[in-house]
Formats: C-alpha cells, structure tokens, sequence
C-alpha cells in the first residue's frame, strides 16, 4: 500500500472497529491490513489501537490521528474535484452534537431533511446537556445555546431563546400568579440541575434574583415540563422547551416582564483549517431552517405564531 492507502486503511479499522472487518470493506486480506497499521505505528512511533483477543480501541494519539487524516483525505478529495472543473460533493461521515431536548425536537427533523437531499452523507448523532469538546470528541457541527467564549471556532447566530418561568392554569388558579420575583419564596417549584443536587436561584432583570421552593429537582427538562403541566408548581426553562405546552394551553408563562435577556443559539464549526463540503452543506441547510424557527425568533407560543 502507498501511504494514502494506509491512511484509508487506518480509517477504515477505525469505523469498523477491527482488522478483518475493515479488511472485508477495503477489500483485501486482513493479514495486509494488520501490516499496513503496524507500518504506520513504526513510521510513526506510536501506538495508534489498543488490541485485545475481544476489542480493537483507538488510542488517545490513534483518536486525534483519525481526526487529522479525515481532514486530509476529504481535503484531497475536495482538491482533485476543483482541479478536474467539478463542484465538491458533500459525503461521508458528519458528526453532530446539540442539546439533548433541543436536538431531538428541531436538530433530528433537520438531520432527516439533509440526509433525503445529501444521500451519500451519513450522520451521527450526540444528543447530550453537557459541552461537547468537537475536536476531542470527533464532533463536526455543533448546536450551542449559550452566550460563546472567544475561541477558533466558526459560529453562525440562528435565533436566540427566551428564558421562561411557567406553570399550569391549574395551579396559578389554586396559588395565585406571581407578579415579581420576590413573590416567588411563597411558590413551588420544579427545578432543573446538571448535577441532580443542587439548583441556583432564579436571575431576572437588572440582577434580580426569586428564590422559589423546589419540590422537586431532575436532570431533565422533559420531566420539569411534565411536573409543571401536571399543576405540581413553576419551572424555569427555554421557549422551545415550553411551547408546545403554552400553545396547547397547558402551560401559562409568569413574570414575562422581569425576563433576562434571550439565549443566542448558534451552529458551531471548527475554524482554522477548509471546512469540508459536507460541513459547509449541513450550516447552510441548517442555518435556513432555524433561522425560520419561530420560537427562535421570539415568538412560537401561540397558536397563530
């Protein structure tokens, strides 16, 4: 093998998750594919898998060595296209992380939109509430809610998000509706926490802050929202994550003149190096929907909007 076929041969133990598999997909022997590795790890000087009788596992030098050779290789391939008179096509694999709730809800709706357009694009997603690191993780795009740290990565703002405190009609009509944070303290409430231990007090406007009494703390927003339809208190969460509540009525949002200001949403993307043309692709498919997403544009909770 030249050295570009080793490199493809590296990927391709690394998708398949071991020597013969990989071997039945390149299609040659799995004896050429075992020394085709062990060349580059000599020529390399480092271990790139783990093996075992069981398992074959990327090393932590192997994971960032497979994120720089799919870079080189779709670059190569995006190369020979412009070089021939031909239009990048976008393929292969794109990785895509977003919010757990939000991701389900307005990513995978998307993702299955691209993927009828882009058929030789396959998708993998992580759906997580935690910060995915995109060159650590292998992740190509990524969905933030947040406002963004300075950094090497390529945002495209597509909405931003209200934060909302709601509860049902039920619930108001038995405890009242609170008219300013500091009525808060007399109020239940649900509350969301990362760790399932503790939650913050609540921050409004100008720096105000209503501390309610949380009975109840989950690491689930789906569950918070649930509580709260069922007239179980308030709970503070996004407009996305509440609308289809709102519209239906089960839901009233409360103190929506003491709101902090919105949440930017982003598409995320690593900078520095060309991105692919499935990279480019998926932000710009992406970035048209969302960016029509009404509940991203401050309205989505009524019916009409």
């Amino acid at each position: 093998m030249d050295h570009l076929d080793t490199l493809r041969c590296f990927i391709a133990v690394a998708d398949a998750g071991g020597f013969a598999a990989a071997a039945r997909r390149l299609g040659v022997s799995a004896t050429a594919v075992t020394r085709a590795i062990a060349a580059l790890e000599a020529r390399l000087s480092v271990l790139l898998f783990q093996r075992s009788t069981r398992t074959v596992r990327l090393t932590e030098a192997g994971e960032r060595f497979l994120l720089d050779c799919r870079l080189i290789l779709t670059d190569l391939q995006e190369a020979e296209q412009a070089a021939g008179g031909g239009q990048a096509e976008p393929q292969g694999l794109l990785a895509i992380t977003a919010p757990q709730m939000f991701g389900m809800r307005h990513v995978a709706p998307i993702v299955q939109a691209f993927l009828h357009a882009q058929p030789r694009v396959q998708v993998r997603t992580l759906f997580v509430n935690r910060l995915v690191h995109l060159l650590e993780e292998g992740m190509d795009v990524a969905i933030r809610i947040a406002h963004l740290p300075d950094s090497g990565l390529t945002a495209v703002q597509v909405g931003s998000l209200r934060r909302l405190v709601v509860a049902s009609p039920a619930y108001l009509a038995q405890h009242g509706e609170p008219r300013h944070p500091d009525e808060l303290a007399a109020h239940r409430a649900i509350g969301f926490s990362f760790d399932n231990n503790s939650v913050s007090p609540w921050k409004f406007k100008e720096g105000v802050v209503g501390q309610p009494h949380f009975s109840w703390i989950s690491n689930s927003n789906e569950v918070d929202i649930a509580a709260a339809e069922s007239g179980l208190g308030l709970t503070r969460c996004l407009a996305y994550q509440a609308a289809q509540g709102v519209r239906a009525g089960r839901l009233r949002v409360v103190l929506a003149a003491h709101e902090p200001p919105p949440v930017p949403v982003h598409i995320v993307y690593p900078a520095g190096r060309r991105a692919p043309a499935k990279v480019r692709a998926f932000v710009e498919f992406a970035r048209e929907r969302l960016s029509a997403e009404p509940v991203l544009q401050g309205r989505g909770l009524t019916r009409n909007s």
